[in-house]
């Protein structure tokens, strides 16, 4: 089965975080978090909003992103309102890594600026105001974009209604 690994950069909000546990344990994506961190890994607000989903999850931390990128190797994709192309006009090879930044400023502007022809961006209205997704949802755009385009590999696509008799 491919490997997907989602990356979060310094994220600050344990919600978003947590949100972002649900949606790798659900689809099979690994998930990298690299610090600093806004938040103990124990926080009960990470913890509530990722459910019983820690479980089946892959995860690893980092102490930066240098830390990050020494111990990791393959394509990475980085999502930003600042990239030219949009998430879905790239194929995503097995093993790609989709690399997040943190919600109040994104990921550096070096790192975008050093690996351009990497940077993808989820489309949205053109209006300053709309500056960009919540780092949850960007994370699960993504992550279904690159299954889709895998043909949704090893996942139940079907599902099962049960007709019940209301009395």
């Amino acid at each position: 089965m491919p490997a997907l690994n989602i990356v979060l950069v310094e994220p600050e909000i344990p919600q978003n975080t947590g949100n972002v546990v649900r949606t790798c344990a659900a689809t099979g994506a690994r998930l990298h978090l690299v610090g600093p961190m806004g938040f103990s890994i124990d926080d009960r607000k990470l913890k509530r909003a990722g459910l019983d989903y820690w479980r089946l999850l892959d995860i690893t931390l980092y102490e930066s992103l240098p830390d990050f990128f020494s111990r990791n190797t393959g394509s990475f994709f980085y999502f930003s309102s600042k990239a030219r192309r949009a998430h879905t006009a790239v194929s995503y090879p097995d093993g790609c890594y989709l690399v997040f930044g943190k919600e109040t400023a994104g990921l550096p502007e070096e790192l975008l600026l050093a690996n351009e022809e990497s940077c993808v961006r989820i489309p949205m209205i053109p209006d300053n105001r709309a500056r960009c997704l919540n780092l949850s949802n960007s994370v699960a755009v993504g992550v279904y974009e690159v299954l889709r385009q895998w043909e949704f590999p090893g996942m139940l696509c079907e599902g099962e209604l049960h007709r019940l008799s209301w009395k």
